[in-house]
């Protein structure tokens, strides 16, 4: 076993013996299924702490030689595939970890020749395995494996993990970007290399490098954040094995689905990060895990980009909306930036927010990574939508206390500085600003916009969680007529009936916006369920 040729499974043996492990290795049933046909070719991008590196530890403790990983993978679900043993350390593996080689060449003197000093390093191995004859007269690592091939007809599974690396952290380094891109170009492209390669497996944060609309490396299958295809399932943890480990940790697995669900692929399949709920289940308490692996540092510079559209799409992404966005032009890299929808991108691959294929919308996925955006907003020179947020918590406490002329004043307020940023004035307008106006209400409230309720639609419902002692409250909206008459439609039109297993006090909120005036007004009503379902 070597570092970089069959590495062995002593990392995948680490992550088995961990309190929590779950077992991922049906994706080895795909990858069996593609091995040596067209589709051999695979890149998997998701964002940091979603488990890219364990994936590929699996895949070297399956594939390589010169181990014996029986014991390891015989009770797990690949073991019940019909190729299980057949490719159970049977393969050549070249494991290329981008982000530490890149580490090691650097501490040793070589961080401007990287890739050469890489392709040493792997061809020195390549030699004791197969005879210095076969590599002494090439440094080029894909001349090597060509002429291994053509002498003995040997084939390579190569993984590559943070394959992106060099695009992240040497962002303005377009001569090396154009190198490595050359480097694996000469590995994966054309018929004498692909008759090498027996399955390639590419991880990082970043789909693979376009050059205008084509991919730097086009014969490669692509699952991404924006299209997992059939890796969703395997892009992160699932509902069902969060639940099994909520069961299992004594847990409230509505409260993880608050903090960490989102990423919504298909409609059965919603994916939470591994990082996230590992921490949560480790700890006992349910919090912000993931993003302490970034600053909002990052996140703020992207959102404070001065993009036509860009501070409302957040705003309305904050509210709890979505936002619609193409995603093609994006050249999946961290620099070339024409538009607010490159930027939404990004924050999907990046997992700041979350895309539905469907409505091509992008959405902020859960609690977790909202804290991160209010406290990039609140610290990004957004005075006017920071100012909103951090009147939040009074301007529920007034609700609460039924201070009609305060919440009307506070609505007022944050109505009037959120139009410098919002591109819109109507009731979408409104309602985006009232949301964004409760925004710390979600500690003890679920929002539901536009929720199918009685004969109607709700215009917002605040539902209390569980731990929360606070009534629910129903809020409708009105443009040029008036609050009395947003709750008599309330009780009118029945919208008690969305509470129909809330026991507890319910408070009516109509408002009011006189566009004419410029007035807001409020009206606010206590009740209990059955008074406003009569």
């Amino acid at each position: 076993m070597g570092q970089y040729l069959n590495p062995g499974n002593t990392l995948f043996t680490e992550a088995l013996r961990s309190e929590i492990y779950v077992d991922k290795t049906e994706l080895l049933a795909y990858t069996n299924r593609v091995l040596e046909t067209k589709q051999k070719l695979i890149c998997v991008s998701r964002p940091r702490r979603f488990g890219k590196s364990m994936t590929t530890e699996m895949m070297a403790a399956y594939y390589s030689r010169g181990c014996d990983s029986t014991s390891l993978f015989e009770r797990m679900k690949v073991s019940r595939t019909v190729d299980f043993t057949a490719h159970l350390n049977r393969h050549n593996v070249i494991y290329m970890d981008i982000q530490l080689a890149r580490s090691v060449a650097g501490s040793e003197g070589f961080s401007g020749q990287f890739l050469s000093y890489l392709q040493k390093q792997v061809i020195e191995e390549l030699s004791q395995e197969f005879g210095e004859e076969m590599t002494r007269k090439d440094k080029s690592l894909a001349g090597v494996l060509q002429r291994i091939h053509a002498a003995a007809g040997e084939r390579f599974i190569i993984i590559i993990d943070e394959w992106d690396c060099l695009f992240r952290e040497e962002k303005h380094n377009i001569a090396l970007q154009k190198e490595y891109i050359t480097f694996l170009r000469s590995l994966f492209k054309g018929a004498q290399a692909e008759v090498c390669i027996s399955l390639a497996y590419l991880t990082g944060i970043l789909p693979i490098k376009k050059y205008g609309t084509e991919s730097a490396l086009n014969n490669f299958k692509e699952f991404t954040m924006v299209n997992p295809g059939q890796m969703a399932e395997y892009m992160g943890f699932t509902e069902g094995e969060v639940a099994g480990l909520c069961a299992r940790y004594g847990m409230d697995f509505a409260k993880a689905r608050q903090w960490y669900d989102g990423y919504r692929f298909r409609e059965e399949t919603h994916i939470y990060s591994p990082r996230s709920i590992v921490e949560a289940m480790l700890n006992r308490e349910f919090g912000n895990y993931w993003t302490q692996t970034e600053t909002y540092e990052s996140l703020k510079a992207y959102i404070d980009l001065n993009f036509d559209g860009l501070k409302d799409a957040i705003v309305r992404m904050l509210s709890g909306g979505q936002c619609e966005v193409d995603t093609g032009s994006f050249q999946n890299d961290m620099t070339t930036f024409k538009s607010r929808d490159d930027i939404l991108t990004l924050l999907t691959h990046l997992g700041y927010l979350a895309y539905e294929r469907d409505k091509r919308s992008v959405f902020i996925p859960n609690e977790e990574v909202r804290e991160e955006f209010v406290r990039a907003v609140k610290n990004g020179g957004w005075d006017a939508i920071a100012g909103i947020i951090n009147r939040s918590r009074k301007l529920l406490e007034d609700t609460l206390a039924q201070r009609e002329g305060q919440v009307a004043a506070g609505i007022a307020k944050a109505h009037s500085e959120a139009a410098s940023i919002l591109t819109y004035n109507d009731e979408n307008a409104l309602s985006c600003v009232i949301t964004l106006a409760y925004i710390s209400a979600r500690e003890d409230y679920t929002f539901i916009r536009e929720l199918p309720s009685g004969e109607g639609f709700a215009d917002i419902v605040f539902f209390p969680k569980r731990h929360s002692a606070k009534p629910a409250i129903v809020v409708e909206l009105k443009w040029n007529k008036s609050a009395e008459g947003a709750i008599a439609q309330i009780k009118e039109k029945r919208y008690g009936t969305v509470l129909e297993e809330y026991g507890g006090e319910i408070l009516l909120v109509g408002i009011n916006y006189n566009k004419t005036k410029k007035l807001h007004s409020c009206k606010i009503e206590k009740h209990r369920k059955q008074e406003i379902q009569a």
